[in-house]
């Protein structure tokens, strides 16, 4: 799985965008959006389709932007798209038509499939997800049922039926724990700049920030000083961290911002394209998109930047 991501070349740059979905053609997106309408009136549910999501006669929602995403990334093209399609509108109406996992499965083993999963706030509705706790701007942790085909996200009625919320979060932070570092490379240049990215299928790559300490000891064999590390959580199947030891995490925080506004663009399971210092559990927001250009920034509060000068000051070698 690379970590700068980019779609395939289909239509040519200048015909005219979508305006929701901005990496397909108008043309394409007609044939995507015709498509999902289609391959939901084949199971015998018949939409109406808006630019990011599509509603049944019963009044259910289904969003279209990681399906999206997943048809702009897919190399092969349009030729594909019918096919992933197909498959994803298949297991959302199959999981939506069938018996609850809730009501079907054991309590021991819903608990031994729960996971925490730090997901962005466009898709948590405060009135759905009270108990989603806010771990960044903009960030929420919730917890989900991991599924053969699936995977869950825990409503507060959901969590009502499984017991305290809190022993709920304890037991989904242990299976976390216990998932295997599924690839790890080390980002680097000439210059000396270097981060580390931990990548895999798993659905909870990203969200092994919540037990960075442990999965930066496992990486790196070595654990984080007081002074923790910058993180960055573009989308699900990756988490890059570099530990704040020395004066490089001056040219680590550069291309860590660029490394997640680049992997959050166009991704299925985006998460944030900025990046975070990390100390002691807590997030800090290091970069942003400014209000006027848009362009990417490096923003720094006071504590941050007294952290820099005395960094600087003890010098390159003390870090060590």
């Amino acid at each position: 799985m690379g970590w700068f991501r980019r779609g395939p070349r289909r239509d040519d740059g200048d015909a005219p965008r979508d305006p929701e979905f901005s990496y397909f053609s108008e043309r394409e997106a007609a044939l995507f959006r015709g498509r999902v309408r289609a391959t939901f009136a084949e199971l015998g549910l018949e939409v109406t389709v808006y630019a990011d999501h599509v509603t049944d006669n019963a009044g259910r929602r289904f969003g279209l932007g990681n399906l999206a995403a997943v048809c702009h990334q897919d190399p092969r093209g349009t030729r594909v798209w019918p096919r992933l399609i197909d498959r994803h509108v298949r297991l959302v109406v199959r999981a939506l038509e069938g018996p609850s996992a809730l009501d079907t499965l054991p309590p021991e083993q819903i608990r031994a499939q729960l996971y925490p999963r730090v997901v962005s706030g466009d898709g948590i509705d405060p009135g759905t997800f009270g108990y989603a706790r806010s771990v960044a701007p903009g960030l929420y942790e919730v917890l989900a049922l991991d599924l053969p085909e699936s995977v869950m996200t825990l409503t507060d009625e959901a969590l009502e039926r499984l017991g305290d919320p809190a022993r709920l979060r304890a037991r989904a932070l242990d299976n976390l724990r216990g998932l295997p570092v599924e690839g790890h490379e080390t980002v680097k240049d000439a210059d000396g700049m270097s981060f580390e990215v931990i990548l895999g299928d798993s659905f909870y790559t990203a969200s092994r920030v919540l037990d960075l300490d442990a999965v930066v000891r496992r990486v790196t064999g070595r654990p984080l000083t007081d002074d923790g590390a910058l993180v960055a959580m573009p989308f699900r199947h990756q988490l890059a961290f570099h530990p704040i030891r020395d004066t490089t995490i001056v040219p680590a925080l550069g291309a860590m911002a660029s490394f997640a506004a680049s992997g959050y663009e166009d991704t299925p399971g985006a998460i944030s394209p900025y990046v975070f210092w990390w100390r002691a559990g807590t997030l800090t927001q290091l970069s942003e998109h400014g209000e006027d250009d848009g362009q990417l920034r490096i923003v720094v509060g006071d504590e941050f930047q007294a952290l820099l000068e005395r960094l600087i000051v003890r010098g390159p070698d003390q870090g060590r």
